[in-house]
């Protein structure tokens, strides 16, 4: 992609989207140090030819299945949506399809609208504000870098991890996010996650195992914690414990973007205040679904119907309509 292309794409995309120009940016591999020095390709697998990401950024993706770009998110941004999520909270607002989720630990006379019994938002697409996100040019441009041009929001979520309540029920089992997704193929996948606060090991921050991505879907399935687990937490049951872990420390409005192979998840929140992070999953255009039929995924498909009573397929078939309509931002257009 030369400087020409770049330059008309970007204008398409602020024409488009009447966002404000994407600024310079600060990109850095992670907060911990994942060395690169492994990485002898036969041909890149993971990223597409572009001008955004440096050589060493796509070897780092490359091999590892994620990246961090700092203060790719503004503040002014990262506050808009958190005013947002406030009033989803309040029950100020109540965008169609929108997912509301609670700790497993919160009884019901304790579901009076509080911004500390809602661990989690999610299929806010008909949020106006809050789906502003997806849409940002300083995600796009890198998004892009994965997906190709023509991309589709695929599922999106804010999450906030309360203070645990002392059963570690805030933690996220490592898992894989094509678990939950019935599309193919994994390499046009990419998610897009932005810090809203400083994140660190006290708040539950992100652990990923770096390299896993090169790996298949493993079998997921709720793991046997004492304390229980939220609804939909799946995990790996047999992934290999030696593998070297990274915790992924990170500033407001730091992004993390990654491969819905690798696996991941977060610890609790130790924490008094409040983790919260801002994410969404992006395809491309040639992604195509899957029958789940006879798969690793026929468990959370069944846990999907019990929930909602219509065919999962029809969700995201309806999904993938909206997308096209009004979600996928096309090369000259």
């Amino acid at each position: 992609m030369d400087k020409d292309r770049a330059s008309a794409r970007l204008r398409i995309l602020l024409r488009h989207l009447g966002g404000r120009s994407a600024g310079a940016v600060i990109a850095q591999p992670t907060s911990e140090g994942v060395s690169p020095a492994s990485f002898h390709p036969q041909q890149f697998q993971y990223t597409l030819d572009n001008n955004v990401l440096s050589l060493e950024q796509r070897k780092f993706y490359e091999e590892n299945g994620f990246l961090v770009i700092k203060n790719l998110v503004s503040d002014a941004d990262i506050q808009r949506f958190r005013r947002e999520f406030e009033r989803i909270c309040r029950n100020e607002v109540k965008p169609l399809g929108l997912t509301v989720m609670r700790d497993t630990t919160i009884t019901k006379s304790e579901y009076a609208p509080s911004e500390r019994t809602i661990t989690k938002v999610q299929d806010f697409q008909e949020d106006e504000e809050l789906f502003r996100y997806c849409t940002l040019p300083e995600i796009l441009k890198y998004v892009e870098c994965f997906t190709g041009p023509n991309i589709m929001a695929m599922h999106t979520m804010l999450i906030n991890k309360p203070p645990d309540t002392g059963r570690k029920t805030s933690r996220h089992p490592l898992h894989q996010d094509l678990h939950y997704f019935p599309f193919r193929p994994s390499s046009s996948i990419v998610c897009a996650w932005t810090a809203m606060e400083h994140i660190d090991r006290s708040n539950g921050c992100l652990v990923v195992l770096p390299g896993t991505h090169k790996g298949t879907l493993k079998p997921h399935d709720y793991p046997q914690w004492e304390g229980g687990v939220n609804i939909m937490f799946h995990g790996i049951q047999d992934y290999d414990k030696d593998n070297a872990r990274v915790h992924v420390i990170m500033e407001k409005g730091d992004t993390v973007f990654f491969h819905p192979l690798l696996i991941h998840g977060s610890g609790r929140n130790k924490s008094q205040g409040f983790r919260k992070a801002i994410s969404c999953h992006f395809a491309g255009a040639n992604c195509h679904y899957i029958d789940v039929k006879g798969t690793s995924q026929e468990n959370i498909e069944k846990e999907v119907l019990e929930l909602i009573r219509i065919p999962w397929r029809f969700i995201f078939n309806w999904w993938t309509l909206h997308a096209a309509a009004d979600q996928v931002i096309s090369q000259g257009k």
